[in-house]
């Protein structure tokens, strides 16, 4: 019986290619595992209505973690029109259903490391090494949001007790079918607890500086409470330098100076933009993995999308998958196998001499299948021998 049971969800497009490329590392790594698939994407969308089938829920109920490859998402009024014909009049709604993923099995933390390897022609420095922690189900992308806009929420909103009826006058006017409304809500806890991870992750990694990327001068409640939570949490780690940054200031300072920074700390939306971000600096997102960690389980998966037009030429670069990989064994405290993966991953890029398309050039790279094949006999150099 395997040590492990992952559940295997290559999703859309060239998540299938990394997928399989990574499967070719994990097996020349006799990771002792059981892959079950799980059926997630824009085909059971299409087909069923759900691209979160109830029995992939299930699947991931009975297993230790998850390795996820890519989804297709699109707009919902565009969604629907890709709906099998007899599903079309059954008022379906599109979801991400990573965002719900994450919401279900309260994957509360999105951990997205950053590093420049050395070698990497599209490094942007070859001194950066940055973390970002993302607070994974508040703020922007919980998903409370309405188009158009209930009356009843409206009327709510204008309440001069509880609301801003100078303010909500506008809406009235331009009429409440032509109004949507996303909400932003944050909680003292899920605040304090990304703060925390972050915190903890600098003191157990020697870092020593913790940045809270938010813009509490204009979203005052909400970017205020992530404030204030965020400077009672560095109360407790006084050898940690803590500072905070305005969204928009720090895009400009990390382009300037991103060697300056070392653990960055945001709510969702804010995460994902300056993760984007930080993964521009260190080669694009064919080099930028992601952790959805939760208190009992965890989804991995590469910050790419799926990519479709690529779907299946193994030309993708591999890598995101391939750290992703390795953020898993980090997770399940296979320490030994994790070291192994990022040292080949480190000398192949270092090399150079088997890199995909982004790397090299258009038609001049190697497939997304070489590359993977090189990182696994790097990854296994000497193993034999006993070294």
């Amino acid at each position: 019986m395997a040590k492990y049971t992952i559940a295997w969800m290559p999703g859309d497009g060239v998540g299938n290619d990394v997928m399989e490329a990574t499967r070719t590392v994990l097996d020349a790594l006799k990771f002792d595992a059981e892959y079950v698939p799980a059926d997630i994407g824009w085909e059971f969308w299409c087909k069923e209505g759900n691209p979160l089938p109830d029995r992939t829920i299930d699947i991931l109920k009975k297993t230790d973690c998850a390795l996820f490859g890519a989804i297709t998402s699109k707009p919902n009024a565009e969604a629907k029109k890709e709906l099998a014909p007899d599903l079309q009049s059954k008022g379906l709604n599109y979801f991400s259903p990573i965002v719900k993923l994450r919401q279900m099995f309260n994957l509360h933390t999105n951990l997205r490391p950053c590093k420049a390897y050395p070698g990497n022609p599209l490094n942007y420095r070859d001194d950066i090494d940055l973390v970002v922690f993302r607070e994974n189900t508040e703020g922007m992308y919980g998903g409370v949001e309405w188009h158009p806009l209930p009356k009843k929420i409206a009327d709510a909103l204008a309440d001069p007790e509880v609301g801003h009826p100078e303010r909500m006058k506008k809406w009235y006017e331009k009429g409440l079918e032509n109004v949507a409304f996303s909400s932003r809500i944050v909680s003292v806890q899920g605040c304090t607890s990304i703060c925390r991870q972050a915190f903890e992750y600098a003191k157990k990694h020697n870092r020593t500086r913790v940045t809270l990327v938010e813009k509490p001068n204009v979203l005052r409640e909400t970017g205020g409470l992530m404030m204030r939570c965020f400077y009672e949490v560095a109360q407790d780690y006084p050898d940690i330098r803590a500072d905070d940054a305005n969204i928009d200031a720090i895009c400009m300072w990390m382009i300037k100076n991103p060697q300056d920074y070392d653990v960055l700390v945001a709510e969702n939306m804010f995460g994902d933009i300056v993760s984007d971000l930080c993964a521009g600096l260190v080669g694009g997102l064919g080099f930028a993995s992601a952790a959805n960690i939760g208190d009992e389980y965890a989804v991995f998966e590469p910050t790419h999308g799926s990519a479709p037009k690529y779907a299946g030429q193994y030309v993708s670069n591999p890598m995101a998958m391939l750290l992703t990989a390795k953020l898993m064994f980090d997770w399940l405290g296979e320490m030994d196998l994790a070291k192994r993966l990022e040292g080949a991953i480190a000398k192949v890029i270092k090399e150079g001499t088997i890199a995909t398309y982004d790397v090299k050039g258009r038609g001049k790279g190697d497939s997304t299948i070489q590359v993977a094949e090189e990182v696994a006999r790097k990854a296994t150099e000497g193993v034999a021998a006993g070294a």
